[in-house]
Protein backbone atom coordinates (compact mmCIF):
# COMPACT_ATOMS: atom_id res chain seq x y z
CA UNK A 1 0.00 0.00 0.00
CA UNK A 2 1.28 3.02 -0.94
CA UNK A 3 1.14 4.92 2.98
CA UNK A 4 0.89 8.51 1.52
CA UNK A 5 -2.54 10.26 2.07
CA UNK A 6 -4.10 12.08 -0.55
CA UNK A 7 -7.38 14.26 -0.58
CA UNK A 8 -9.37 14.45 -3.40
CA UNK A 9 -9.74 17.62 -5.15
CA UNK A 10 -12.06 17.31 -8.49
CA UNK A 11 -13.17 13.90 -10.15
CA UNK A 12 -15.09 13.14 -13.35
CA UNK A 13 -16.26 10.28 -14.58
CA UNK A 14 -16.13 8.53 -18.03
CA UNK A 15 -16.85 4.80 -19.88
CA UNK A 16 -14.08 3.07 -21.52
CA UNK A 17 -15.17 1.95 -25.45
CA UNK A 18 -15.56 -1.44 -24.06
CA UNK A 19 -17.88 0.13 -21.65
CA UNK A 20 -16.30 -0.09 -18.61
CA UNK A 21 -16.88 2.93 -15.89
CA UNK A 22 -13.52 4.86 -14.86
CA UNK A 23 -12.75 8.03 -12.72
CA UNK A 24 -10.34 10.79 -13.28
CA UNK A 25 -9.15 11.60 -10.01
CA UNK A 26 -7.35 15.22 -9.28
CA UNK A 27 -5.91 14.08 -5.85
CA UNK A 28 -3.56 16.23 -3.57
CA UNK A 29 -1.17 16.51 -0.69
CA UNK A 30 0.76 19.16 0.92
CA UNK A 31 3.70 17.76 -1.39
CA UNK A 32 2.77 17.41 -4.88
CA UNK A 33 -0.44 16.97 -6.95
CA UNK A 34 -1.59 14.54 -9.61
CA UNK A 35 -3.87 13.00 -11.76
CA UNK A 36 -5.07 8.78 -11.30
CA UNK A 37 -7.53 7.18 -13.52
CA UNK A 38 -9.44 4.94 -11.65
CA UNK A 39 -10.83 1.72 -13.61
CA UNK A 40 -13.57 -0.15 -13.15
CA UNK A 41 -14.59 2.76 -10.39
CA UNK A 42 -18.56 3.48 -10.76
CA UNK A 43 -19.87 6.72 -10.86
CA UNK A 44 -21.41 6.47 -7.68
CA UNK A 45 -18.60 4.55 -6.03
CA UNK A 46 -16.60 6.89 -2.93
CA UNK A 47 -14.55 8.91 -2.94
CA UNK A 48 -16.24 11.98 -3.85
CA UNK A 49 -14.46 15.39 -3.62
CA UNK A 50 -13.37 16.22 -0.17
CA UNK A 51 -13.01 12.94 0.64
CA UNK A 52 -9.39 11.37 1.49
CA UNK A 53 -7.93 8.44 -0.45
CA UNK A 54 -5.47 5.96 -0.21
CA UNK A 55 -3.82 4.03 -3.28
CA UNK A 56 -2.58 0.23 -3.45
CA UNK A 57 -0.43 -0.43 -6.33
CA UNK A 58 -0.46 2.64 -8.23
CA UNK A 59 0.71 1.97 -11.66
CA UNK A 60 3.00 5.00 -13.33
CA UNK A 61 2.74 4.78 -17.43
CA UNK A 62 5.16 7.52 -18.60
CA UNK A 63 3.96 10.32 -16.48
CA UNK A 64 0.35 8.70 -16.21
CA UNK A 65 -0.55 7.07 -13.17
CA UNK A 66 -3.57 4.54 -12.40
CA UNK A 67 -4.77 1.64 -10.66
CA UNK A 68 -7.89 -0.41 -10.31
CA UNK A 69 -10.95 0.73 -8.64
CA UNK A 70 -10.36 -2.62 -5.92
CA UNK A 71 -6.50 -0.69 -5.38
CA UNK A 72 -7.90 2.06 -3.30
CA UNK A 73 -8.83 2.52 0.32
CA UNK A 74 -11.25 5.95 0.95
CA UNK A 75 -11.39 7.77 4.08
CA UNK A 76 -13.68 10.38 5.09
CA UNK A 77 -13.61 13.81 5.24
CA UNK A 78 -10.85 15.56 6.88
CA UNK A 79 -11.55 17.82 9.70
CA UNK A 80 -10.78 21.18 10.55
CA UNK A 81 -7.29 19.99 12.13
CA UNK A 82 -6.79 17.85 9.56
CA UNK A 83 -3.24 19.19 7.55
CA UNK A 84 -5.31 18.23 4.20
CA UNK A 85 -8.47 20.56 5.30
CA UNK A 86 -7.30 23.77 3.49
CA UNK A 87 -5.88 21.50 0.47
CA UNK A 88 -9.79 22.31 -1.00
CA UNK A 89 -11.41 25.47 -1.46
CA UNK A 90 -14.04 26.29 1.16
CA UNK A 91 -17.26 28.62 0.40
CA UNK A 92 -16.42 32.22 0.89
CA UNK A 93 -18.30 33.06 4.13
CA UNK A 94 -22.17 34.51 4.16
CA UNK A 95 -21.08 37.75 5.85
CA UNK A 96 -17.61 38.59 3.07
CA UNK A 97 -19.94 37.87 0.66
CA UNK A 98 -22.49 40.50 1.58
CA UNK A 99 -19.90 42.95 2.29
CA UNK A 100 -19.20 42.90 -1.47
CA UNK A 101 -22.88 42.93 -2.82
CA UNK A 102 -22.70 46.05 -0.24
CA UNK A 103 -19.77 47.35 -1.83
CA UNK A 104 -21.19 47.20 -5.16
CA UNK A 105 -24.18 48.35 -4.08
CA UNK A 106 -22.56 51.75 -3.36
CA UNK A 107 -21.57 52.17 -6.82
CA UNK A 108 -24.91 52.11 -8.27
CA UNK A 109 -27.78 54.28 -8.79
CA UNK A 110 -30.87 52.80 -10.39
CA UNK A 111 -33.17 51.63 -7.65
CA UNK A 112 -35.24 49.01 -9.62
CA UNK A 113 -31.99 47.18 -10.65
CA UNK A 114 -30.13 47.80 -7.21
CA UNK A 115 -33.63 45.88 -5.98
CA UNK A 116 -33.06 42.93 -8.36
CA UNK A 117 -29.74 42.66 -6.95
CA UNK A 118 -30.00 42.35 -3.49
CA UNK A 119 -33.17 40.00 -3.27
CA UNK A 120 -31.01 37.12 -5.68
CA UNK A 121 -27.73 37.97 -4.23
CA UNK A 122 -29.22 36.53 -1.10
CA UNK A 123 -31.44 33.81 -2.73
CA UNK A 124 -28.33 32.71 -4.66
CA UNK A 125 -26.02 32.18 -1.40
CA UNK A 126 -27.07 29.14 -0.23
CA UNK A 127 -27.48 27.07 -3.15
CA UNK A 128 -24.18 28.29 -4.69
CA UNK A 129 -21.82 27.12 -1.97
CA UNK A 130 -23.38 23.66 -2.51
CA UNK A 131 -23.02 23.37 -6.02
CA UNK A 132 -19.30 23.59 -8.16
CA UNK A 133 -18.49 25.18 -10.93
CA UNK A 134 -17.28 22.56 -13.42
CA UNK A 135 -16.30 19.06 -13.36
CA UNK A 136 -12.77 19.51 -14.06
CA UNK A 137 -11.54 23.03 -15.40
CA UNK A 138 -12.33 25.60 -12.61
CA UNK A 139 -13.56 25.75 -9.43
CA UNK A 140 -14.52 22.19 -9.58
CA UNK A 141 -15.30 21.61 -5.72
CA UNK A 142 -18.56 21.79 -4.08
CA UNK A 143 -18.85 25.33 -3.45
CA UNK A 144 -16.59 26.67 -6.32
CA UNK A 145 -19.80 28.17 -8.01
CA UNK A 146 -20.42 30.13 -5.21
CA UNK A 147 -16.59 31.25 -5.19
CA UNK A 148 -16.04 31.75 -8.67
CA UNK A 149 -19.05 34.40 -8.76
CA UNK A 150 -18.04 35.84 -5.67
CA UNK A 151 -14.29 36.25 -7.13
CA UNK A 152 -15.67 37.93 -10.42
CA UNK A 153 -17.66 40.76 -7.78
CA UNK A 154 -14.46 41.60 -6.04
CA UNK A 155 -12.85 42.02 -9.03
CA UNK A 156 -15.72 44.23 -10.62
CA UNK A 157 -15.64 45.76 -7.22
CA UNK A 158 -11.76 47.12 -8.03
CA UNK A 159 -11.91 47.48 -11.18
CA UNK A 160 -15.11 50.08 -11.84
CA UNK A 161 -13.56 52.92 -10.18
CA UNK A 162 -11.24 52.61 -13.12
CA UNK A 163 -13.50 51.99 -15.80
CA UNK A 164 -15.23 55.06 -18.26
CA UNK A 165 -17.96 56.18 -16.52
CA UNK A 166 -20.48 54.73 -19.38
CA UNK A 167 -20.40 51.45 -17.70
CA UNK A 168 -23.29 50.97 -16.22
CA UNK A 169 -22.32 48.84 -12.96
CA UNK A 170 -25.44 47.73 -12.05
CA UNK A 171 -26.16 45.71 -15.72
CA UNK A 172 -22.33 43.92 -14.70
CA UNK A 173 -23.16 42.54 -11.54
CA UNK A 174 -26.55 40.93 -12.81
CA UNK A 175 -24.84 39.41 -15.48
CA UNK A 176 -22.26 37.76 -12.55
CA UNK A 177 -24.73 36.68 -10.44
CA UNK A 178 -26.62 35.18 -13.28
CA UNK A 179 -23.86 34.20 -15.57
CA UNK A 180 -23.51 30.26 -14.12
CA UNK A 181 -26.39 30.10 -12.21
CA UNK A 182 -27.64 27.71 -14.70
CA UNK A 183 -24.50 24.87 -13.87
CA UNK A 184 -27.17 24.26 -10.75
CA UNK A 185 -28.99 22.44 -13.50
CA UNK A 186 -25.77 21.23 -15.68
CA UNK A 187 -24.58 19.82 -12.70
CA UNK A 188 -25.31 17.64 -9.84
CA UNK A 189 -23.94 19.15 -5.72
CA UNK A 190 -21.62 16.29 -6.31
CA UNK A 191 -20.50 17.57 -10.20
CA UNK A 192 -21.90 14.83 -12.43
CA UNK A 193 -23.40 16.39 -15.72
CA UNK A 194 -26.57 16.19 -16.30
CA UNK A 195 -28.67 16.48 -18.66
CA UNK A 196 -29.71 19.91 -19.02
CA UNK A 197 -25.90 20.54 -19.84
CA UNK A 198 -26.40 19.12 -23.21
CA UNK A 199 -30.28 19.87 -23.74
CA UNK A 200 -29.86 23.36 -22.85
CA UNK A 201 -26.61 24.08 -21.43
CA UNK A 202 -26.18 26.84 -18.87
CA UNK A 203 -25.57 30.34 -20.68
CA UNK A 204 -29.08 29.94 -21.65
CA UNK A 205 -30.33 29.15 -18.70
CA UNK A 206 -28.63 31.83 -17.11
CA UNK A 207 -29.85 34.32 -19.61
CA UNK A 208 -33.57 32.97 -19.87
CA UNK A 209 -34.11 33.30 -16.15
CA UNK A 210 -32.47 36.61 -15.95
CA UNK A 211 -34.90 38.00 -19.14
CA UNK A 212 -37.99 36.67 -17.51
CA UNK A 213 -37.17 38.21 -14.25
CA UNK A 214 -36.14 41.31 -15.69
CA UNK A 215 -39.35 41.71 -17.67
CA UNK A 216 -41.27 40.79 -14.74
CA UNK A 217 -39.94 43.67 -12.64
CA UNK A 218 -40.91 46.25 -15.73
CA UNK A 219 -37.25 46.47 -16.80
CA UNK A 220 -37.35 48.23 -19.98
CA UNK A 221 -37.40 46.26 -23.42
CA UNK A 222 -34.30 47.51 -24.74
CA UNK A 223 -31.98 47.63 -21.18
CA UNK A 224 -33.52 44.43 -20.89
CA UNK A 225 -31.50 43.03 -24.04
CA UNK A 226 -28.30 44.64 -22.92
CA UNK A 227 -28.11 42.92 -19.53
CA UNK A 228 -29.23 39.68 -20.84
CA UNK A 229 -26.48 40.12 -23.20
CA UNK A 230 -24.01 40.21 -20.90
CA UNK A 231 -24.73 36.55 -19.84
CA UNK A 232 -24.82 35.25 -23.35
CA UNK A 233 -21.35 36.89 -24.32
CA UNK A 234 -19.56 36.10 -20.58
CA UNK A 235 -17.54 33.11 -22.89
CA UNK A 236 -16.29 35.80 -25.05
CA UNK A 237 -16.10 33.96 -28.10
CA UNK A 238 -18.42 31.40 -30.18
CA UNK A 239 -15.49 28.49 -30.32
CA UNK A 240 -15.74 29.08 -26.92
CA UNK A 241 -19.32 28.42 -26.62
CA UNK A 242 -20.55 31.87 -26.36
CA UNK A 243 -23.69 32.50 -28.68
CA UNK A 244 -22.85 35.53 -29.07
CA UNK A 245 -19.55 38.11 -28.88
CA UNK A 246 -19.72 40.66 -26.45
CA UNK A 247 -20.37 44.02 -28.07
CA UNK A 248 -21.22 46.50 -25.06
CA UNK A 249 -18.53 47.62 -22.43
CA UNK A 250 -20.79 45.74 -19.58
CA UNK A 251 -20.44 42.41 -21.63
CA UNK A 252 -16.36 43.11 -22.41
CA UNK A 253 -15.72 43.54 -18.72
CA UNK A 254 -17.71 40.98 -17.49
CA UNK A 255 -16.23 38.39 -20.03
CA UNK A 256 -12.60 39.38 -19.28
CA UNK A 257 -13.22 38.70 -15.30
CA UNK A 258 -14.70 35.60 -15.62
CA UNK A 259 -11.67 34.05 -18.07
CA UNK A 260 -9.17 35.61 -15.60
CA UNK A 261 -11.04 33.97 -12.40
CA UNK A 262 -11.50 30.68 -14.35
CA UNK A 263 -7.56 30.55 -15.69
CA UNK A 264 -6.02 32.06 -12.84
CA UNK A 265 -8.22 28.81 -10.47
CA UNK A 266 -7.08 26.30 -13.36
CA UNK A 267 -3.71 26.64 -12.66
CA UNK A 268 -3.96 27.07 -9.36
CA UNK A 269 -5.44 23.21 -9.31
CA UNK A 270 -3.14 21.89 -11.17
CA UNK A 271 0.84 19.90 -10.50
CA UNK A 272 4.53 21.36 -11.18
CA UNK A 273 4.59 20.83 -15.07
CA UNK A 274 0.97 19.74 -16.10
CA UNK A 275 -0.58 20.63 -19.20
CA UNK A 276 -3.49 22.53 -18.61
CA UNK A 277 -5.79 22.21 -21.74
CA UNK A 278 -7.67 25.65 -20.69
CA UNK A 279 -4.34 27.30 -20.87
CA UNK A 280 -2.95 26.15 -24.02
CA UNK A 281 0.75 25.24 -21.75
CA UNK A 282 2.35 23.95 -18.63
CA UNK A 283 2.05 24.91 -15.14
CA UNK A 284 5.36 26.85 -13.90
CA UNK A 285 5.24 26.76 -10.59
CA UNK A 286 6.36 29.82 -8.46
CA UNK A 287 10.14 30.16 -7.32
CA UNK A 288 10.16 29.28 -3.61
CA UNK A 289 12.52 31.31 -1.75
CA UNK A 290 14.98 29.04 1.54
Amino acid sequence: MNNTEYLVISRSNGTTKTGAPYASLKVANLLETINVAVWDMPPTAEPQVGQLVFFYNLKDNDGKKSCDFRDLKCGGEPLLDHPLYNLLPRPVRRDVWDETIKKLLSYCSDKTLMGIIEEFAGRFYEPFSLYPAATAMHHAYPGGLLNHTHQMLRMLEGLYPCLPYEVKVEHCILAILFHDCGKMNEYSKQGESQPDMYLLGHIYIGAHWLQNILESKGIDKEETKRIVHCVLAHHGQREFGSPVVPCTQEAIVVSHIDNLSAKTDTWEGAGDMEYMNALGTKKVAPLIKN
